[in-house]
C-alpha cells in the first residue's frame, strides 16, 4: 500500500508538471510559512484533479480514484501462483487472478494448473491426518478413560472406551497421537477452552455437545448417546414402627370399627341371652364377653365356638359377615401395598421432586462448569447457584456416601457404570431425561473435521461403537439394585408391632389362666 501510494504521487506530479512545460510558472509553487502546517501548494486543486484521473495496476491491485470519493474506488487484487516443474527447477506460474469486481478468473498469461502428481486433473476427497502429529486432550473418567501409571517403566497406560476409539481412529486415519493430560481439577468447560485456544488440537472424552460450547468449538458426529439421571443413596434399613400393621386404616376408621364391635356385642347379648344356652346362666359381664368374642371372630372371618339361635341374631350375623368381607379384604390389600412401598421408598423419585424442592437445593450436588450445571441453572434454579458445588466425580460419590448431599445429577453412562461396579450402595432413581450425545471437540473450521465425521459415522453404521459400549458398560459386579428390582418379602422390622401386640395378648391370657386356677384350688 505504501508503494502504491508513493507511485500514485509520482505519477500525478509527472502528469501535472507535463502541462507546465511552456509556462513561466513552476508546476510546484509552495507558499512558505514559519508554521509548517500552513505551507501549501498554490496549484493544489489542479494536483488533486490530476490524482483523480490517475489509473494504474499497482502491487495491491488496480488503483483508480474519483473526484467525489477520497479513497480508491477499486478493491484489492490478488494473483495465485502455481508451483510447476521446469527444466532445471520449480517455478511459480500465475494461474488465477482476483478482484472485488470480477472475483476469481483465469490469468491471461497462463491458465493451466499443474496438480500434485504432475497431473491436470484436480484431486478429490477430504484432507487427511495421515502422518500428522495430533495433540489430544483427554480427561480421566471411568470407564471412558482410565489412566494407570506404570512406575517400573515410567509410563502411563490408558485404557477404556476412549483409548480404544482413538486406536481405531489412528488405524483408519494414520495420525500420530500426542496425549495432553489436563490437571486433576480440570473442568469440562476448561477442556473446551483448551481446544479453542489451541492448547490441543482435539479433546476426546465424555464431553457433552451443548449449544454454548458450539459457540467456540465444533464437534464431530456423536461417539456416544447420553442422557441425565439422578443418583441417591440406597435405603439401607426399614425403620421400626410398632404400629405399622395399623397404618392401612385411618384413626377414624379404626374408631368406627371398634364402635361397631361394641355395638354388635351389646345388641347380640340382648338378642341371644335368653334363648342361647351358651349365654344362659352367666353373669352380665361373662355374657358380654362371650358376645364380644362372637362379634370379633365373625368380623375377622373365623367365627366363634357357639352359634346364634334367634332370627334377629342371625340377621345381625349377616351384617357382621358383610363387614368382614369388605374390611378384611381392604385391610389385607392396603397392608401389602404399604409394606411394599415402604421397602422401596427413596428420598426422591425423579427430577420433578428436585424441581419442587422435596429436598433442599443445598443438598443437591452439581459438578461445576459442566453440562449438568448448565441444565440446573437453566431448568431448576433460574440462574441461582444454590446447589452444593462439586469439582470431580470422585467428590460427588464420596459426598453422597458421607451424607454431605442427598442427590446429584450426572450423565447416565458414568452413573450406571459406577453403581453397577464400584458403589453398590448407591442407586439411580427416576427416568433419564435431557437426551444428548458425546462428541470430539475440535477448532472451528478444522481442516480435518469432515474426514473425522465420515469415519465416525462408518463406525456407528458398522456397529463398532456398539461393540465398544458392550465391552465397557455391560459388565456388572454389584447385585441388582432397588432401582431395577424390589423385593416383595416383608422384613421383621415392618411387622414388629403386630408381634408385640400378640405378645401382650398372650401374656394377658396366661395371667387369666393362672388367676382361674388359683380360684379353683382355693
Amino acid at each position: 500500500f505504501a508503494f502504491d501510494a508513493t507511485w500514485t504521487l509520482i505519477q500525478s506530479l509527472q502528469q501535472l508538471c507535463s502541462t507546465y512545460i511552456n509556462s513561466s510558472f513552476p508546476c510546484l509553487s509552495i507558499v512558505n510559512n514559519s508554521f509548517c502546517f500552513d505551507r501549501h501548494l498554490l496549484n493544489a486543486t489542479s494536483f488533486l484533479n490530476t490524482i483523480s484521473t490517475t489509473e494504474f495496476l499497482g502491487v495491491s491491485g488496480p488503483v483508480k480514484f474519483s473526484a467525489n470519493v477520497t479513497d480508491r474506488i477499486d478493491g484489492i487484487y490478488y494473483i495465485v501462483r502455481n508451483i510447476q516443474p521446469s527444466t532445471n527447477n520449480l517455478e511459480l506460474v500465475p494461474v488465477l487472478q482476483w478482484s472485488h469486481t470480477n472475483d476469481w478468473k483465469t490469468y491471461t498469461q497462463a491458465d493451466v494448473i499443474i496438480w500434485p502428481g504432475n497431473t491436470l486433473a484436480p484431486p478429490t476427497g477430504l484432507a487427511g491426518l495421515e502422518g500428522i502429529n495430533l495433540r489430544i486432550c483427554i480427561i480421566e473418567s471411568m470407564p471412558f478413560t482410565i489412566r494407570t501409571n506404570i512406575i517400573e517403566q515410567n509410563q502411563t497406560k490408558l485404557t477404556g472406551y476412549v483409548p480404544d476409539l482413538i486406536d481405531l481412529l489412528q488405524t483408519r486415519m494414520g495420525f500420530i497421537p500426542y496425549f495432553i493430560y489436563p490437571p486433576a481439577n480440570q473442568t469440562y468447560n476448561g477442556l473446551i477452552k483448551s481446544v479453542a485456544t489451541s492448547i490441543c488440537d482435539v479433546a476426546i472424552g465424555d464431553i457433552t455437545v451443548t449449544a454454548k460450547r458450539r459457540e467456540i468449538v465444533d464437534f464431530s458426529a456423536p461417539i456416544f448417546d447420553n442422557s441425565l439421571r439422578i443418583i441417591v443413596r440406597q435405603t439401607k434399613t426399614v425403620p421400626i414402627d410398632l404400629l405399622s400393621y395399623l397404618r392401612p386404616f385411618s384413626l377414624n376408621l379404626w374408631s368406627i370399627f371398634f364402635i361397631c364391635i361394641v355395638y354388635a356385642t351389646v345388641l347380640l347379648c340382648v338378642l341371644e341371652r335368653q334363648n342361647n344356652e351358651a349365654l344362659q346362666n352367666r353373669s352380665i359381664i361373662s355374657s358380654g364377653a362371650m358376645s364380644m368374642w362372637y362379634s370379633i371372630g365373625t368380623i375377622m372371618g373365623y367365627g366363634a365356638d357357639f352359634h346364634v339361635q334367634t332370627a334377629p341374631g342371625r340377621l345381625l350375623t349377616i351384617g357382621l359377615y358383610l363387614l368382614s368381607l369388605i374390611l378384611v379384604a381392604t385391610y389385607t390389600a392396603n397392608l401389602a401395598s404399604d409394606l411394599t412401598i415402604s421397602k422401596s421408598k427413596d428420598t426422591i423419585s425423579g427430577i420433578d421432586d428436585i424441581k419442587n424442592g422435596k429436598i433442599p437445593f443445598s443438598r443437591v450436588g452439581i459438578l461445576v462448569e459442566s453440562s449438568q450445571e448448565d441444565y440446573y441453572l437453566r431448568e431448576i434454579s433460574g440462574g441461582v447457584r444454590n446447589y452444593y458445588p462439586l469439582k470431580t466425580q470422585d467428590e460427588l460419590y464420596s459426598s453422597l456416601l458421607n451424607n454431605l448431599i442427598d442427590a446429584s445429577i450426572l450423565d447416565i453412562s458414568a452413573l450406571e457404570y459406577y453403581t453397577n461396579n464400584i458403589y453398590c450402595n448407591l442407586t439411580l432413581v427416576g427416568k433419564d431425561f435431557v437426551p444428548s450425545s458425546y462428541g470430539i471437540a475440535y477448532p472451528k473450521q478444522w481442516l480435518y473435521g469432515k474426514d473425522l465425521d465420515v469415519i465416525i459415522l462408518s463406525f456407528r453404521e458398522s456397529g463398532v461403537l456398539d461393540d465398544l459400549k458392550k465391552k465397557w458398560f455391560e459388565k456388572s459386579v454389584c447385585p441388582d439394585s432397588s432401582s431395577s428390582y424390589v423385593s416383595t418379602s416383608i422384613n421383621l422390622e415392618q411387622m414388629s408391632g403386630l408381634f408385640v401386640t400378640f405378645s401382650v395378648i398372650s401374656i394377658l391370657s396366661i395371667k387369666g389362666y393362672i388367676h382361674s386356677n388359683d380360684e379353683q384350688f382355693s
